[in-house]
């Protein structure tokens, strides 16, 4: 009869959602103890390089020192003004390194900026 299909159904249904309840709190459990088992100290850790290794990162190491600075440097804008200032600095007789630390770009910048200008002489 339906009626009997009807309270097997709820049965059925009531051990599905008893069977839900412990399998959230088993995956809880399990997820709580991933940190440790990979040896991070914390769950921020743990969770930082989870995200470092789905992004195809490099994970970070798992010991109590502090991460580095893991940011990507900008690359500089090179305008007129910048160009004139190393012409400028190179006149007074400043180094590439000397420049390159003042304007708060890397070396090769200034020296593709001097060999524009024609600062430097050709290689023979």
């Amino acid at each position: 009869m339906v009626i009997n299909k009807i309270k097997e159904l709820r049965a059925t249904k009531a051990k599905v959602a008893n069977l839900e309840k412990t399998v959230a709190l088993e995956l809880r459990r399990e997820l709580a103890s991933l940190p440790k088992a990979y040896g991070f100290e914390s769950v921020a850790a743990f969770a930082k390089a989870v995200r470092a290794a789905a992004k195809g990162g490099r994970v970070a190491k798992r010991s109590k020192a502090p991460a580095g600075n893991s940011k990507r440097r900008r690359r500089a804008v090179i305008t007129d003004a910048t160009r004139a200032e190393v012409k400028k600095l190179s006149a007074a007789g400043k180094t590439g390194a000397e420049i390159a630390k003042a304007l708060k770009i890397s070396l090769p910048s200034v020296q593709n900026i001097k060999k524009a200008l024609g600062l430097v002489k050709a290689r023979k």
